[in-house]
């Protein structure tokens, strides 16, 4: 006699009969596997996205699959922080752009400039980012499965990821994993406490491309291995036969803007990216809604620096006082630079030795100024009082829409660098340099003030403290030129390294100010690299031009201006 086998209400209501008359009975129908793994074959790391929001409701659905992943003794480690908040996006654009230069510096010349032709990130475009963080703070051996292996909480929230993104491809979205990031950086960025960390940043959004393969086996950086040398049998093959390792490859416009740069571009009867980096520095002040510009204006800030004393210098300090006049009268090397260019001038004494400068907008620090060394280069109320008069210079001249930055100084090489290795937490020797005119002794000099400065001052300084400890009043002014230039939403076009250091505070004071920056020429100063990386900004030249006052700038102006005119007449395709 047999009876009714008993089927639980809840949970599996299959026998073991009927699984083994059916081994393959649990599988989708035809129509779904298709789709599923149509999806798998489409998934794609996307990079340029349209501004149109993302509703909630595909949101909630998209997430709601990444919540549904795997993980490891049902521990569900994963958060995801759904970034909005332009300011947070500004800042985590600037670290993806530092990184991108930090990367391809490790890379040959070549692999270098291919990598830099590549867009590798949509953080300003995206309309939403999304941080998978992973939280670890349970003990390993408390969870199921992690005391073997605890670094399997971070596998969950990688398929996590994955559920996210054959989500999103599901529902037309595109989903860009963006790990161009210092982990530490991005995990201060959020906020996020000891014991949580993150996967990267998921740029999500409409994709403003549709491509056919994955990107960088586009762009011929990569391929996809065959599936045969990916799969083994049985065991790890002996060495000779192994796989070889997978190559190595080391408040901002609003997303609309952004966009609409690029589609600007699109249109153009050439190649995309034809004008490699200067495609970049025209794209950004397309953004910024700058492209009709013919014009703009050089500021020049100068100021004496009694860091002299200590021999950093090979020229007298009477040398800023005659630069700056002839500048005045129009007929200093940056003030000619400027006029052919078509760009005005406008001369700062910031901190001139003797009376102010005749004919030079006055903005001078009044307090006790020190040597670095023993005391502070300035004190705290003359260095915010500088950013706010640069700030003010700033919104009032960015109505131009371009400003170039110059200074003039003898002796603000040391200070400049001091001021970068304290903000960038690097050694003297990374940042102090040759400057103008030095030989091998003035040199280390020039170290031994900046690592005693860095002994008096400390690192662990906030910029504005960092500016009144060891910089300068001209880089306090220009700091804020950049500050009210952004506010302005002009194009700032650096020159060397003592105006990529004023950028440097201005960006770390706002990032947002990183948007509005254009390099214009790698300096042959030592930490030339080092800010600019840290700024995220690759240079238009490399001249190995020594002559300060903004002539590189200028240059660069010029150059971008040229770039705008052509984006401006070159003709336009139909669609």
């Amino acid at each position: 006699m047999t009876y009714p086998r008993p089927v639980p209400l809840i949970g599996d209501g299959t026998a073991a009969t009927e699984r083994a008359a059916d081994p393959a009975g649990w599988a989708l129908p035809d129509a779904d596997r298709a789709g599923l793994y149509r999806t798998v074959e489409a998934r794609r790391d996307v990079r340029r996205y349209r501004p149109d929001p993302v509703p909630d409701e595909v949101l909630t659905r998209v997430l709601t699959a990444a919540h549904q992943a795997p993980s490891v003794g049902h521990s569900q480690p994963w958060r995801f922080v759904v970034v909005r908040d332009a300011g947070i996006r500004d800042t985590a654009a600037v670290l993806t752009d530092r990184e991108r230069l930090r990367q391809a510096a490790q890379l040959d010349p070549d692999a270098a400039a291919r990598l830099l032709d590549l867009q590798l990130a949509g953080v300003r475009e995206a309309p939403l980012g999304v941080v998978v963080c992973c939280d670890r703070r349970a003990p390993a051996a408390g969870v199921l499965g992690r005391a073997t292996f605890p670094d399997a909480d971070l596998w969950s929230c990688a398929t996590a990821v994955q559920n996210l993104w054959l989500a999103a491809r599901a529902e037309g979205l595109g989903v860009g994993w963006v790990t161009l990031f210092r982990p530490e950086e991005l995990a201060a960025l959020l906020g996020l406490p000891d014991g949580v960390v993150t996967l990267g940043w998921l740029c999500l959004g409409w994709p403003d491309e549709r491509p056919p393969a994955p990107g960088l086996e586009r762009a011929a950086w990569s391929r996809r291995q065959p599936l045969s040398d990916v799969v083994l049998a049985d065991r790890w093959p002996a060495e000779e036969a192994a796989p070889a390792p997978p190559p190595s490859r080391l408040r901002s416009p609003v997303p609309e803007q952004v966009v609409g740069a690029r589609d600007d571009a699109d249109r153009l009867l050439t190649p995309p990216g034809s004008l490699g980096v200067l495609d970049g520095a025209v794209a950004r002040a397309v953004a910024l809604g700058r492209g009709g510009l013919t014009g703009g204006v050089l500021v020049l800030a100068a100021a004496d620096h009694p860091v002299t004393a200590h021999r950093v210098s090979a020229y007298p300090a009477s040398a800023t006082r005659d630069v700056v006049t002839a500048a005045v009268a129009g007929v200093a090397m940056g003030a000619t630079a400027a006029r052919s260019a078509g760009l005005d001038l406008v001369v700062v004494d910031a901190g001139v030795t003797g009376p102010p400068v005749p004919g030079a907008v006055v903005a001078r620090p009044s307090g006790v100024r020190g040597d670095l060394v023993t005391e502070p280069a300035m004190t705290a109320a003359d260095a915010a009082a500088l950013l706010a008069a640069g700030r003010a210079l700033g919104v009032e001249h960015g109505r131009a829409g371009l400003v170039a930055l110059g200074e003039v100084g003898v002796g603000n090489t040391t200070v400049a660098a001091a001021l970068a290795a304290a903000l960038l937490h690097v050694e003297p020797a990374v940042v102090a340099g040759l400057g103008s005119g030095a030989d091998a002794a003035m040199v280390e000099r020039k170290r031994d003030v900046v690592a005693a400065a860095l002994t008096r001052a400390g690192t662990d300084l906030d910029p504005l403290t960092a500016l009144a400890e060891l910089g300068g009043p001209e880089l306090a002014v220009l700091a804020g030129v950049v500050l009210g230039s952004a506010e302005a939403g002009a194009v700032v076009v650096l020159d060397g390294f003592a105006t990529a250091v004023a950028a440097l505070v201005a960006v770390l004071l706002e990032p947002a100010a990183q948007s509005a920056l254009v390099a214009g020429q790698r300096s042959r100063e030592r930490g030339s690299d080092a800010v600019l990386q840290a700024l995220g900004c690759e240079p238009l030249l490399d001249l190995r031009l020594r002559a300060g006052e903004g002539v590189g700038a200028v240059l660069a102006a010029g150059l971008l201006l040229h770039g705008l005119r052509m984006r401006r007449e070159t003709a336009r395709v139909d669609s």
